[in-house]
């Protein structure tokens, strides 16, 4: 009971701003990291030499991931509103309008569930919207190239790599609570 009373109030705004700067500090901390480990798997016969400031595409996929996580979190009445916080605040920071920011996120998820179809787990969606976006199939021995799929062995590596970048709702609720 105590604890409640403890925890910090966010309006729908204040959660907006978390989300996005958790987000984007996660993605600002860990891409190099990520990077350098694509760089170095074994699954690729000649290194992506993918740069660590190069992190736009992986932004975007950590971002769709986890917004596509929001309305089996909360009710759906206020993942729109958040939602459309979010969208408002990723177009500033595109130098774009919110409509122009949500087309885009629109635009990633359709992709995500092309390219993951049938299944719906968001971190294979992840994984295989890296290894598109990244265009890492150039990097492949020819067998998977041809085949134009991911080598599954990169697969499975990637996917332990791209959960760390989902949001931890348990940890963020132990912590937060929400305005009614």
């Amino acid at each position: 009971m105590l604890g409640s009373l403890l925890k910090k109030k966010l309006s729908d705004n204040q959660l907006a701003n978390v989300f996005m700067n958790g987000i984007l500090e996660m993605v600002e901390n860990g891409f190099g990291e990520v990077a350098q480990l694509i760089n170095e798997d074994p699954a690729f016969i000649t290194s992506p030499n993918i740069q660590e400031e190069k992190n736009g595409q992986f932004s975007m996929v950590v971002m769709v991931a986890n917004l596509s996580c929001l309305e089996s979190t909360f009710e759906v009445e206020q993942a729109v509103r958040v939602e459309q916080l979010i969208f408002d605040k990723l177009g500033k920071m595109m130098q774009a309008s919110a409509a122009e920011a949500e087309e885009t996120v629109r635009e990633y998820q359709k992709f995500m569930l092309r390219i993951n179809h049938p299944s719906k787990n968001m971190v294979y969606a992840m994984s295989k919207a890296v290894f598109h976006k990244y265009n890492l199939n150039d990097y492949q021995d020819e067998y998977f190239r041809r085949m134009q799929a991911p080598n599954p062995l990169f697969l499975k590596r990637m996917d332990a790599i791209v959960g760390n970048f989902l949001w931890d709702w348990d940890a963020f609720f132990k912590k937060y609570r929400i305005e009614d």
